[in-house]
């Protein structure tokens, strides 16, 4: 029913929704030490899986898995600032309009053509963001900003994986990410007073680290193997399991006006993949005709 690149992209959102809860289960302890974590983590787990499959480093076009780790670990490190400092669905929402950077970017990057329709449909999701935002006076200004920075950095990370698509394996992309984002973090470390994880907060980084491997891998395949304006708002789904999280595991709740701007947020999702399926499967009929 669905291709490789959204089923795979379906998987990489459950572990990125697992991750995001993790992170914000540790706002007691600084963003920048939580990013610096998990990229310890995350750097063994995809260095072991890389030389357990025999698969040679350091890899074809450094450069772009250079630029690829560097523009996701801004993304990253902005990402946890938000997680902790606005309510998770919030946070995640506000994510969101990483799709709409990684089409628009794309059109520049990898060449790829957006029709009309999506572009109506891209706003439709974006109007959902922004009703969302417009509604929960808990966001302020400055984690609205660097909310919004974080989906322009991971746009453009997502740009570099499609641009490798045809000269690295998607666990050497993997792998970047964590090599590139270690030492980045570790310098930014000096800004912050350390604090020291306790008890179950080391089991936490240890999910953390494990499930955002996962899912860097599934969407590095999901990027891959199908056009970045279908499977990139795929993403938006993950809205469900914030709102879920939040509410059961950290009691958040919304006004019914932020729930409407999810859900047209949703609608626009929709729309995008019913559209490129229907286009898809309308040429495969010319073709055979």
């Amino acid at each position: 029913m669905f291709s490789p690149g959204v089923r795979y992209m379906l998987l990489a959102t459950f572990f990125f929704a697992l991750m995001n809860a993790a992170v914000k289960l540790l706002g007691h302890l600084p963003a920048i030490e939580i990013a610096f974590l998990r990229s310890v983590v995350s750097l063994i787990l995809a260095y072991g899986i890389v030389r357990f499959n025999r698969i040679p480093l350091p890899g074809n076009n450094r450069k772009a898995l250079f630029l690829r780790g560097l523009f996701g670990s801004s993304s990253l490190v902005l990402y946890f600032i938000t997680l902790q400092h606005m309510p998770l669905a919030s946070a995640v929402t506000l994510q969101y309009l990483s799709p709409i950077f990684t089409a628009i970017m794309g059109i520049f990057i990898v060449k790829e053509e957006v029709k009309p329709w999506q572009w109506v449909f891209f706003g439709i999701s974006l109007l959902g963001v922004l009703l969302v935002q417009g509604f929960d006076n808990r966001i302020a200004p400055l984690y609205l900003i660097l909310g919004i920075g974080s989906a322009l950095f991971a746009g453009l990370a997502y740009n570099m994986i499609r641009q490798l698509k045809q000269t690295e394996h998607p666990l050497v992309i993997t792998f970047y990410f964590p090599l590139v984002s270690l030492p980045i973090t570790f310098l930014l470390l000096n800004g912050i007073t350390w604090v020291m994880p306790q008890g179950t907060d080391w089991i936490i980084l240890i999910l953390i680290g494990t499930t955002a491997q996962i899912a860097q891998y599934f969407m590095t395949r999901s990027y891959q193997s199908d056009e970045l304006s279908k499977v990139a708002s795929l993403k938006y789904l993950g809205i469900v399991y914030a709102l879920a999280f939040g509410y059961f595991i950290f009691g958040e709740t919304f006004s019914m006006e932020a729930h409407v701007g999810m859900v047209v947020v949703l609608a626009g999702v929709i729309l995008n993949i019913w559209y490129k399926h229907s286009r898809e499967k309308l040429r495969m009929e010319e073709m055979r005709s």
